[in-house]
């Protein structure tokens, strides 16, 4: 857990910290350490000063401290002004009085926090001299370290039941003026009592960065668990005689299964290589920082957000399309698939899309200014072309779907400021427009980086792997072109012919993939222990998992349960 916070290789540190450790085989359904290691040691690093890293810091990363990161409130999440803990300084004593003036104030669903943190990380507004300077993270011990008791004027608890993660321990945490020294804002500031803005205060976005390129690849890695799992029990499955005198197939022998399955793998590795290109941006946007410059975060923590929301919403989708696959077998717990199902859509709901900078990129960009690489694009002028049926040529069309999208919903917003809407009614009645621009803008990157990523391994590996690499990436671009046929006919200058031609290809890839299948999945390299599914493990051996789980059953300890003679026997000996 160290590595985390220091390491700048993300492969390196994620793929052995998830994809391989028995930690993650233990806490199946998620741990109550996820906070400590992925925003409280990472905000303390990030945010805190020499001093407060002496005090806090070496005791978190040897785990003699346990903390989380408290930000959403029971009545507020993403409309950060709208989070109503409060920090009030107190000039005499040289102390910050925290308040939850209320019950929507509370802090909801921080993991770690109902029984397992002794501190944690609160952000809170800062109110000095009676003007609020806006949210600041502060860090506050909440039970004491010997006896593990709430200290005085904490209130926390567990939230209750979840769809999942049951593991991680959700709690609630409530202040009524709970006095902390001075040290403890995790900011520069005066001893008067005045309140001294710089660059720090920005960095909380940094590590927001940082939490969703974590979502991107837990994303990917929640969807490649799945899609093990799934190949490997369609290798065992056996169904169907299509042929007289010739034996029953494997499923995955099946194209309707390989479209439900292929596409997972596929996804996956885009998913995979896009979060370990965000990691890359994102510690050379920390090189900035140190230096004070600022100028990429609008643009880093926009593509942050949307990616987060493609990549969590495509994942949960393919995790539930690997779960159906699967047939009655998927629906049991001991599969993991309704566990994984849940791990993966509770991304969703973690954070939210930011179409602010893509408007302004395009008001860049019809001014002539110049824009970062990612949006670089929409600068570009709209060539009428015919359909190339190539990746690069798919890359180009989403990029004008994204371009048409969004130059859509900013003339639609124009429209309605002309009518005689506020600017924030004209938003919000564009709002449908915008969401969906930004989510075109996310595919035509995610589209772009698997590409461009993909050739930077494949020049480093053999023919054989190189060419299926880019089979899978095909496939990826092809399958997303006939998802999204609709946009591309109306922006991307697809015909009906182009459309058989692409069906037909997507046909001929999902032959080429079946002999490397399961080799595929493989190479995702989870331990048995991780995957933790009866129908997915190395062996193969997947009914005799399901009968041994089901033997463990404690309704099966005795041939003839209590219930029989309590309520069954009576019922059936009563006259009606």
């Amino acid at each position: 857990m160290k590595k985390i916070g220091y390491s700048r290789n993300f492969e390196d540190v994620h793929k052995s910290s998830f994809r391989e450790s028995v930690h993650t085989g233990i806490f199946k359904d998620g741990s109550p350490f996820m906070l400590q290691y992925s925003m409280f040691i990472p905000t303390l690093q990030g945010m805190a000063d020499e001093e407060q890293k002496r005090r806090w810091l070496n005791r978190a990363m040897n785990f003699e401290i346990i903390g989380t990161y408290a930000q959403t409130e029971l009545g507020h999440g993403t409309f950060i002004r709208g989070l109503e803990t409060q920090a009030i300084y107190n000039e005499k004593t040289e102390e910050f009085i925290l308040h939850s003036p209320t019950l929507t104030a509370y802090k909801w669903w921080p993991g770690g926090l109902a029984h397992t943190a002794n501190y944690c990380i609160v952000m809170a507004q800062l109110i000095i001299k009676g003007k609020n300077h806006g949210m600041q993270p502060f860090i506050v011990q909440i039970r004491d370290e010997e006896t593990h008791m709430p200290l005085p004027g904490i209130k926390v608890g567990e939230i209750g039941p979840k769809l999942t993660f049951s593991g991680v321990n959700n709690g609630f945490l409530g202040f009524e003026h709970v006095r902390i020294p001075r040290e403890n804002m995790l900011m520069k500031y005066n001893q008067d009592g005045t309140f001294k803005s710089n660059p720090n205060s920005k960095l909380t976005y940094g590590t927001m960065v940082y939490v969703r390129v974590t979502i991107v690849f837990g994303a990917a890695t929640q969807l490649a668990r799945a899609v093990t799992i799934a190949v490997r029990y369609s290798a065992v499955r056996r169904q169907s005689r299509p042929k007289p005198n010739e034996p029953e197939p494997q499923i995955l022998d099946y194209a309707t299964q390989q479209h439900k399955l292929f596409i997972g793998i596929a996804t996956s590795h885009a998913y995979t290589l896009l979060a370990y290109w965000l990691w890359d941006i994102y510690t050379s946007f920390k090189k900035d920082l140190e230096s004070g410059n600022l100028d990429r975060l609008p643009e880093l923590h926009s593509l942050a957000c949307v990616l987060k929301v493609v990549s969590s919403k495509d994942c949960t989708r393919l995790v539930e399309q690997c779960r159906m696959s699967c047939g009655g077998h998927g629906f049991m717990m001991s599969s993991s698939l309704p566990q994984i199902y849940g791990l993966a859509t509770a991304a969703c709901t973690y954070e939210g899309e930011n179409t602010v900078s893509l408007v302004k990129a395009l008001d860049q960009a019809t001014k002539g200014k110049p824009l970062s690489p990612t949006m670089a694009y929409l600068g570009e002028r709209s060539v009428t072309t015919k359909w190339e049926n190539s990746v690069d040529g798919i890359v180009k069309s989403f990029q004008k779907v994204s371009i048409g999208k969004l130059r859509a919903a900013v003339s639609s917003l124009k429209q309605y400021e002309r009518s005689g809407l506020s600017p924030e009614d004209a938003w919000n009645k564009s709002s449908v427009q915008l969401i969906s621009a930004a989510e075109a803008h996310g595919r035509a990157v995610v589209m772009s980086v698997y590409k461009s990523e993909t050739d930077k391994y494949a020049s480093t590996v053999s023919a054989g792997l190189k060419t299926v690499l880019y089979q899978l990436v095909e496939l990826y671009a092809i399958y997303m072109v006939l998802q999204k046929m609709g946009d591309m006919l109306l922006y991307g200058n697809l015909t009906e012919a182009d459309v058989t031609v692409l069906q037909r290809r997507y046909e001929e890839l999902l032959e080429l993939l079946r002999p490397n299948a399961v080799g595929l999945v493989d190479a995702f390299d989870f331990r048995d222990e991780v995957l933790s599914s009866t129908l997915g493990s190395y062996d193969g051996f997947a009914y005799e998992r399901l009968m041994e789980e089901a033997m463990k059953s404690p309704l099966n300890a005795e041939p003839v349960n209590q219930s029989f003679e309590k309520y069954m026997k009576p019922l059936m000996k009563g006259k009606l």
